[in-house]
C-alpha cells in the first residue's frame, strides 16, 4: 500500500519522515490499534476506536479527534489504497521531544500515523476452506498491563518468536498458577462438551476487540453456552477444540497444541457453527 496518513496529511508512504527524537521510537511511548474491512466495510469501527481512547487515556496522550474524524481518516485511506481486503492501522505515539528523558515532556505534539495494509479475506464458515493453527505453549513473561495495546510488543514478539521458532503459528500463554492468559498475538478459547470458556479479562489480558463481538453475538443467538472465567492450562491439553481470535483471523481453530493433537485433530462443530454466527453478524458493530 503507498498512501499513508501523518500529522494531518496523506501522502506517499516514502515521503512519510517521523523524528528519530520520537518517543514513540525510543520508549515505545504509544498506543496504536487495527481494524479490518473487507470491501470498504469496517468491522467493528466502534469498539475498536472505543478501546483505542481508553488506551491513551490510561497513558495520558491527548489527541483532539473523534470518532467521526478517525473515521474519515480510515474511509480516505481505504479508498487511496483500493478497497478490498485491508487492515487500518493507526499509531499515536507521545510526540518527538528535544531529549531522551523517562519523565514524560510537557508541550510536544502527539505523532498520529496511519496507514492500510493487505489482509486476508474474510474467513468463512467452511471446514474445508479453513486455515487451521498449530501452538506451542509458554510460562507468560510479560509485564502486568497488556490491558493497554501498547505499541511495546516486545515481550509479545518473543512469545511469538518461541513459537514461530518450533514451526507454531502461535504460543499460548499461561501464568505462574497455571491459568491461560492469552496466547502472543491474540485471544484464547477452550472448548468441551459443547461450551465455550475464555479466561476473564484483567491486566494479563487485551480486551481483543473479536473476543468482545464474538461473545455478544454467541450469547445474543444463546445456542452456544459461553463462560468467562478462569481456564487451566490442564483444560486446554483435555480440550475438545481449541480456538484462537483476533481481528485479522477472526475464530482461528487450533488443531494442535505443543505437538500434540486437539481431540481428533479435525476442525470441530462448535467452531462452524461461532464462525456461522459471527460471519452473519460481524458489521453489526
Amino acid at each position: 500500500m503507498s498512501m499513508v496518513y501523518l500529522n494531518g496529511d496523506f501522502m506517499p508512504m516514502r515521503e512519510a519522515r517521523i523524528s528519530p527524537m520520537d518517543r514513540g521510537f525510543l520508549f515505545g511511548d504509544g498506543i496504536y490499534e487495527v481494524i479490518p474491512s473487507h470491501k470498504g466495510q469496517m468491522v467493528g469501527f466502534k469498539p475498536h476506536l472505543d478501546r483505542m481512547l481508553r488506551g491513551l487515556d490510561a497513558v495520558e496522550i491527548q489527541v483532539p479527534l473523534d470518532h467521526n474524524e478517525w473515521r474519515d481518516i480510515a474511509k480516505q485511506l481505504i479508498a487511496y489504497n483500493g478497497g478490498g481486503d485491508l487492515g487500518i492501522y493507526l499509531h499515536i505515539s507521545r510526540g518527538a521531544d528535544t531529549q531522551r528523558s523517562h519523565a514524560y515532556p510537557e508541550g510536544i505534539t502527539p505523532t498520529v500515523y496511519a496507514f492500510a495494509y493487505d489482509i486476508p479475506p474474510a474467513p468463512i464458515a467452511d471446514k474445508a476452506s479453513a486455515v487451521t493453527y498449530t501452538v506451542a505453549t509458554a510460562e507468560d513473561m510479560r509485564w502486568r498491563r497488556c490491558n493497554i495495546k501498547s505499541t511495546s510488543l516486545l515481550g509479545n514478539v518473543m512469545h511469538f518468536q518461541q513459537g514461530y521458532a518450533q514451526g507454531q503459528n502461535e504460543t499460548i500463554l499461561y501464568n505462574n498458577l497455571g491459568e491461560l492468559t492469552e496466547a502472543a498475538a491474540c485471544n484464547v478459547y477452550v472448548i468441551k462438551d459443547g461450551a465455550v470458556a475464555t479466561p476473564l479479562l484483567d491486566e494479563q489480558k487485551l480486551p481483543g476487540i473479536t473476543r468482545y463481538m464474538l461473545l455478544d453475538i454467541l450469547r445474543r443467538d444463546g445456542g452456544i453456552p459461553v463462560e468467562e472465567r478462569i481456564v487451566t492450562l490442564e483444560e486446554l491439553n483435555d480440550a475438545d477444540e481449541v480456538w484462537l481470535s483476533s481481528s485479522s483471523k477472526e475464530i482461528a481453530p487450533v488443531i494442535e497444541v505443543d505437538g500434540r493433537p486437539v481431540a481428533n485433530g479435525s476442525i470441530g462443530d462448535v467452531w462452524l457453527a461461532a464462525q456461522t454466527l459471527y460471519t452473519a453478524h460481524k458489521f453489526d458493530f
